[in-house]
């Protein structure tokens, strides 16, 4: 029988699915700009029918993603957030956050980002290497690149650079430039992820020819190195932060988000124990005509937690597990001790943590939990 769980904390997903253009190695839900109006209009409706999974609790965060949402308009915005603000209560503290690219960059449409309440970005640069923003189809170049981060520091006090390594032609002095350049604007957080080749992208169709995989492994171990060194702590498997960020650790720490927006996936824990999964119109032409949000059963809570879980390089608290999915610990505990055994984890009364080995082999890990 289930019992009643305790309000978790509570973000708020909202998704833009239009881009410039559609990069080639890009699997999100995202498609290049159509003159489609009323989106904003139909975030608000889309929220509305989901109040109900609030439950009195504030939003601790919120993240705007696509897609490139930083195309929106400051009117749009504003319009966006004024609806936000009639429909739910932020926390004092809340953490909002906006995916910009360099190539969409205006330093005005900052300022006024700021003016709104975001208080974070995320730009898009992946490498300050002219030549391999050309083989990522990125629309902008590297003085764009250079020029968006500065142009961020000036205005935000809490910023993300995202970087991608093992591209065509990289070796590893390539790749630390591109930290280090980043390194020079002074960003609160870095993301900092392997290129990987995903179905149903033009380079799953058209492969590119990308550096062995034992040159791309000492490639990511001495940019990890770099990012430690000058402080940046890793604190899951592609985040480096002085200042982490709290969206990405409540999916981590299995806690509960709405979600909105085409194709915007929600997790929310009802008060009667229940778990559930909200899936909203994959496509933006039928989302603007009705969202049709579908709702599921998570199948295998355990799993789910330990995906997410596991990414956090310190590790959680035992009481976590049951505090989020409303399980036992002692329901995993065979497969708990058969990773100890293969020494994948570490366990104590007061922290599992994925060893070293563990860390490294992440997905041998969380299949122990399928």
């Amino acid at each position: 029988m289930l019992k009643p769980l305790k309000p978790l904390p509570l973000s708020l997903y909202i998704h833009y699915p239009w881009c410039v253009k559609k990069c080639p190695y890009c699997d999100f839900n995202s498609h290049e700009k159509s003159d489609e109006t009323g989106y904003i209009s139909a975030l608000l409706t889309d929220l509305q029918a989901d109040l109900k999974y609030v439950q009195g609790r504030k939003i601790s965060s919120i993240f705007i993603g696509g897609g490139t949402p930083s195309l929106l308009s400051s009117a749009e915005l504003n319009e966006l957030f004024s609806g936000l603000q009639k429909r739910l209560d932020f926390a004092a503290n809340i953490e909002i956050t906006l995916e910009t690219n360099p190539g969409s960059f205006e330093a005005e449409k900052f300022k006024a980002f700021k003016n709104i309440g975001i208080n974070r970005l995320s730009i898009g640069v992946q490498t300050f290497n002219d030549k391999n923003l050309q083989f990522l189809g990125r629309i902008h170049n590297a003085a764009e690149a250079e020029k968006a981060c500065s142009q961020a520091a000036q205005i935000f006090d809490n910023f993300n650079i995202d970087l991608m390594y093992g591209l065509a032609g990289q070796g590893i002095e390539a790749c630390l430039n591109d930290i280090n350049q980043a390194l020079d604007f002074a960003p609160s957080h870095i993301s900092f992820y392997q290129l990987t080749i995903e179905p149903n992208t033009y380079f799953a169709k058209f492969p590119p020819i990308l550096p062995k995989s034992d040159d791309i492994w000492k490639m990511g171990n001495a940019g990890v190195k770099l990012l430690e060194v000058s402080g940046f702590k890793r604190y899951e498997v592609s985040a480096f932060g002085k200042i982490a960020s709290k969206h990405n650790l409540n999916y981590w720490q299995f806690g509960d988000y709405l979600g909105i927006g085409a194709g915007a996936h929600g997790k929310i824990s009802q008060a009667n124990g229940e778990i559930i999964r909200t899936v909203k119109a994959k496509s933006p032409k039928q989302y603007l005509q009705n969202p049709q949000r579908k709702i599921t059963k998570i199948d295998n809570l355990a799993f789910e937690f330990m995906l997410n879980a596991l990414r956090l390089k310190s590790g959680f608290a035992p009481e976590l597990f049951a505090l989020t999915t409303n399980l036992p610990l002692a329901s995993i505990n065979e497969k708990l001790q058969f990773a100890k055994k293969l020494g994948l984890l570490n366990i104590s009364d007061k922290l599992i943590q994925p060893t070293e080995k563990g860390y490294n082999f992440l997905n041998d890990l969380t299949e122990e939990f399928l």
